[in-house]
């Protein structure tokens, strides 16, 4: 049987003995993780403070937790926008769900966002907490990941995925 031995308001620490071996385990909230496309077809990003990180801010994509009283993934997914950058989405693609089991669990929703309008809600975490937003043509963010000049996590996954399937089709 899982004993949770941590839990805070972001993750949750469980042990399990199977087979006379403890396994731990750390639950994650499920998120969404949106690329915006704008007319020009860049994606945006933004460069958001990090306080409890080194270096204290970071490049990444628009991103939230899944939270179920807000809606579907789709629905969850235009609400950081609105919040993060100011726009919603005309066409939402969910082209890839990563769902992550074993040590590591939770489940993430990518999206492509492209028919970009400008649509403003108040972001809870603050206004002040983004600091740009910027565009960059893929080959240039691709390079940006490679060079480590944006920190790798779930969303790199994703962009990773997401640069596959935008070099082999004609979404862009």
């Amino acid at each position: 049987m899982e004993k949770i031995v941590y839990k805070g308001q972001i993750i949750k620490v469980t042990e399990e003995i199977i087979e006379s071996i403890t396994w731990e385990r750390a639950y994650l909230p499920n998120g969404v993780i949106i690329f915006p496309l704008n007319d020009e077809g860049k994606i945006l990003m933004i460069e958001e403070k990090r306080p409890h990180e080194n270096p204290p801010s970071r490049i990444k994509p628009i991103s939230g937790i899944l939270e179920i009283e807000r809606g579907t993934p789709e629905e969850n997914a235009q609400i950081e926008m609105q919040e993060e950058i100011g726009f919603k989405a005309s066409e939402l693609l969910n082209f890839w769900n990563m769902k992550a089991s074993g040590t590591v669990n939770n489940q993430q929703y990518f999206f492509l966002a492209r028919g970009l309008s400008h649509s403003k809600l108040p972001n809870p975490d603050g206004e002040d907490t983004i600091i740009s937003v910027k565009a960059y043509d893929l080959e240039e963010l691709y390079q940006l990941y490679l060079s480590d000049k944006i920190s790798w996590s779930h969303s790199t996954l994703g962009f990773f995925k997401l640069y596959h399937m935008l070099k082999n089709t004609q979404l862009l």
